[in-house]
C-alpha cells in the first residue's frame, strides 16, 4: 500500500453519483480539434446521466465536432474533500420524448437567458476520490 493509498480513498459508481447530485456547478471539458474547452454549466443527474442546458454558442458548436466530453465536479463536505470525474458521450436531445423527459428534472438556468437545448451526457465511466484535508507532512 502506497502512501497515497492512506490518504485518498476510491468512491464508488454510487458514491461518486451521490456526491454529484448534491453539488453545483461542474464543469465540461470537450476538445475542438487541437483545442480544448472547458465550460462550468449547471446540471442535474438522473440515474448515470447528466443533464444541462445551453444557449446556441461555443458548447453547442464545440459538441456538434466531438461528442467525448469529460464531466468534473468537485466540493468540501465537513472536511472531506471529494471529486469526481465522468467520461462520457454528449448529445443535443431532439426526439420529444427525451426532452419532455429532461424537462422533468427540474433544471432552471443559473444566469437569465434562454437555453433551450438539452445536453445529455452518458457515461462510460464514472470515478471519484475523496480525502481528509489537513496539513501537508514533513517534506524532509
Amino acid at each position: 500500500m502506497s502512501f497515497n493509498d492512506e490518504v485518498f480513498r476510491t468512491l464508488s459508481t454510487e458514491q461518486s453519483l451521490a456526491y454529484l447530485a448534491d453539488v453545483q456547478p461542474g464543469r465540461v471539458v470537450m476538445r475542438r480539434k487541437d483545442d480544448i474547452e472547458i465550460f462550468p454549466v449547471n446540471f442535474v443527474v438522473d440515474g448515470e446521466a447528466i443533464y444541462f442546458r445551453t444557449a446556441e454558442g461555443a458548447k453547442l458548436f464545440t459538441l456538434a465536432l466531438n461528442h467525448d466530453v469529460l464531466f468534473e465536479a468537485d466540493g468540501l463536505e465537513g472536511e472531506t474533500a471529494w471529486s469526481v470525474i465522468v467520461k462520457g458521450t454528449a448529445e443535443v436531445l431532439e426526439k420529444p420524448e427525451e426532452v419532455a423527459h429532461a424537462e422533468t428534472l427540474g433544471l432552471k438556468p443559473w444566469a437569465p437567458t434562454l437555453k433551450y437545448n438539452w445536453v445529455r451526457i452518458t457515461a462510460t465511466d464514472i470515478s471519484g476520490r475523496e480525502f481528509e484535508v489537513g496539513e501537508e507532512p514533513e517534506r524532509y
